[in-house]
């Protein structure tokens, strides 16, 4: 028998740090290779990691909901064969890159040290307590990770049983889930139990939590990170990067409204939106103005202007903002486009969408018309010189044949990185896509 410890491979794009989102195995499970043994929730998606190995999980290092450093051990695996190294010595063996980034065998072969809790009364509520946060004690270099069980002669106690997303929800409110009855199946923990515990004044919160400086109660903390601190970080770098200019133009897109209707009819299966028509005329406004499908190289002092248009699209989600893209966009029909669109935002909104479909976007499409709201000024998704944001198509009077008629009218926003974009370009590309929307069949003038 030989102990293998199995470290946080970098899950793609250079990310540093990932969270454990859910276990799908427990320690003494027999386990094969490419079995899923864990739900990863990195800075842009939620990723099922597969088992490099054949063999028994002999320990788990990190609890669901910890936050882990790429290169820090999570599970060590019990495998056939080989010598067996001093239980909890950390020694590796040689490994395989069987996942993006987890790389070459690291000089030395010490595993990365970390600190690890036992599940206590700190644990239950996520919070720290001040005394723990200074004065780290003998029970923090236990196992992180209790599992569910009686009450043991070590004075660990029971792990609630509960999901993910309410171990969340109860850390935002100050819960502390130990005190809490499930009234799930088999004592399950419920988001509801978790409500109905703090409004009965169950909730136990830290010092820092206790109130404002205004003296308020109830005051809920969010973690800054996952797609939130990905979304924060990129933003600030492009909004104090690259300067923004923006524009706006309403439209009549009564014409485009009816297209889209009589494509409905005629392929059913297909999820066709103004948004797809949207995409298809900034694609075509794209090719007749390049510069907003361009990137500005600091280092080599040069405007790169792609050959290829990878359109992102941006879909709000639970887990927060996250922007698909669909790769090669402008090679694809107004249908395939729809269908390509479609299932990015699908699969987003599950959470599953992979590191790799969210990177290498080259021009941003939003839609704040979802909200009801009639326009924006969007920033632009670093490395990009141009983002497009639709607002809600509303019926208005509007002039038409030179009487005033109900139309549906729209208004679009553009925000551009004035670096790479002069206020021409914009209103050219701007009022490009405005024509194939305003008349969808002007879009055979941008071929």
């Amino acid at each position: 028998m030989s102990i293998k410890d199995f470290l946080l491979p970098d899950l793609g794009e250079g990310l540093t740090e990932s969270e454990i989102a859910s276990w799908k195995i427990a320690e003494g499970d027999a386990v094969e290779v490419n079995q899923v043994i864990a739900e990863i929730e990195t800075a842009k998606a939620l990723v099922e990691l597969p088992s490099p190995f054949d063999g028994t999980i002999r320990k788990l290092y990190a609890q669901e909901g910890t936050t882990v450093q790429v290169g820090e051990p999570i599970i060590a695996f019990e495998l056939e064969g080989g010598d067996d190294g001093p239980e909890g010595s950390g020694v590796k063996e040689e490994r395989e890159p069987v996942l993006v980034g987890y790389g070459p065998k690291k000089e030395g072969g010490a595993a990365p040290k970390r600190r690890r809790r036992s599940w206590d009364e700190t644990t239950a509520t996520g919070i720290p307590t001040s005394k723990e946060a200074v004065e780290p004690d003998a029970a923090q270099a236990t196992p992180a990770l209790e599992t569910a069980g009686p009450a043991s002669g070590t004075g660990r106690r029971e792990r609630p049983r509960t999901t993910p997303p309410v171990r969340i929800f109860a850390r935002e409110c100050g819960v502390d889930l130990t005190g809490v009855d499930g009234t799930g199946a088999g004592g399950l923990i419920t988001r509801a139990d978790v409500q109905r515990a703090a409004e009965s004044g169950a909730a136990e919160t830290a010092p820092e939590q206790t109130m404002t400086d205004a003296g308020r109660h109830g005051d809920v903390r969010i973690p800054i990170k996952g797609v939130r601190k990905a979304t924060a970080a990129a933003m600030t770098a492009s909004a104090f990067t690259a300067p923004h200019a923006s524009e706006f133009i309403t439209i009549d897109v009564t014409r485009t409204s009816e297209l889209v209707t009589r494509l409905r009819l005629q392929h059913p299966k297909t999820r066709i939106t103004i948004m797809s028509v949207i995409s298809k005329a900034m694609l075509l406004a794209a090719k007749r103005t390049p510069s907003v499908n361009a990137y500005w190289d600091e280092d080599a002092q040069q405007i790169i202007e792609f050959g290829h248009i990878n359109l992102g699209v941006a879909a709000a989600t639970e887990r927060g903002l996250v922007v698909p893209v669909v790769k090669n966009a402008d090679a694809l029909a107004l249908l395939d486009l729809a269908d390509a669109i479609s299932t990015l935002v699908t699969t987003a909104r599950e959470g599953r969408t992979q590191p790799a479909d969210m990177s290498g976007g080259t021009i941003t499409l939003t839609n704040v018309g979802v909200f009801g709201v009639d326009a924006g000024t969007p920033i632009l998704t670093p490395g990009q010189s141009a983002i497009v944001a639709a607002g809600a198509v509303r019926r208005r009077p509007w002039e038409y044949n030179d009487e005033v008629a109900l139309r549906d009218v729209m208004t679009l926003s553009m925000s551009f990185d004035h670096r790479i974009v002069d206020g021409e370009q914009a209103s050219r590309f701007l009022v490009d896509v405005a024509r194939v929307l305003e008349d969808p069949g002007t879009a055979l003038t941008l071929l």
